[in-house]
């Protein structure tokens, strides 16, 4: 993970009505790795990530993807480089799932580059990435809650990004989808920023960011930085970690504060 860095924040800031929803982020996003960002409910994640994806500039600072800065490129430019999945995603028209994957080549087509071999590719290749391919012909109406994300993900592996934004990509689903979800992720070959509330997702990634009221109040390898005083601050709860007893990712026990 050396190289020039995908993706440039410099005192990034975004101000509404008076109030820092992002203050004064600086971050320097390292080729193919995996950042986690968690917080409390309104502590600016949401906001954070679509400043990263350009649709909203920052009013102090500056957000530069693949070294220029987001607010001098054309969104397709950006597209062509970066991926959003949303919270809200999700679609009310009557399509089939390829037709859904098909959707993340728009940013390479135009007049003089109409749709072909390559993209046909690209979407057979992404819902392989995530495992729908024998579901491709399916009406979008008709998928579950797991599937639907695994949906999302893929149309944004057809976009070919170099970076992946993820904002709670795991909400609403329930345990198994969620590490299945994360699994997905972490074998993509992009850089990816997640946007996650629990913390034992946070572990799987190679850097966490924890913010507080717009804030980067730490940033760094996930054992060095989850500790149970920084835990205890951001998120008023007394927390304790344990080894797996299988072996795999360690475990947080949780206790309310009295």
């Amino acid at each position: 993970m050396s190289g020039a860095p995908i993706l440039e924040l410099i005192g990034a800031s975004r101000r509404v009505q008076g109030r820092d929803l992002v203050a004064d982020v600086s971050l320097r996003l390292r080729p193919g790795e995996m950042l986690g960002v968690i917080g409390p409910n309104g502590s600016g994640k949401s906001t954070l990530l679509n400043m990263m994806a350009g649709l909203l500039p920052p009013t102090r600072g500056e957000v530069r993807l693949a070294g220029q800065s987001v607010t001098r490129l054309r969104r397709q430019q950006i597209a062509q480089r970066l991926a959003l999945v949303s919270q809200a995603a999700d679609t009310a028209e009557r399509i089939s799932v390829r037709d859904a994957v098909e959707l993340g080549r728009t940013p390479w087509l135009g007049p003089l580059r109409p749709w072909g071999a390559k993209d046909d590719e690209a979407v057979q290749a992404a819902l392989q990435a995530v495992g729908m391919e024998r579901m491709a012909a399916r009406d979008w109406s008709t998928l579950s809650g797991g599937e639907r994300q695994r949906v999302h993900i893929a149309r944004a592996h057809a976009q070919a990004p170099q970076l992946l934004l993820l904002d709670e990509p795991t909400n609403h689903l329930d345990i198994h989808h969620q590490l299945s979800i994360l699994e997905l992720v972490s074998q993509l070959p992009v850089t990816t920023v997640i946007a996650l509330h629990d913390m034992h997702h946070a572990l799987r990634c190679d850097r966490v960011m924890v913010m507080q009221s717009g804030r980067c109040v730490a940033l760094g390898a996930p054992l060095d930085i989850l500790t149970p005083a920084l835990i205890r601050e951001i998120f008023a709860v007394d927390a304790r970690l344990i080894a797996h007893p299988a072996g795999g990712f360690p475990l947080f026990a949780f206790q309310r504060l009295a």
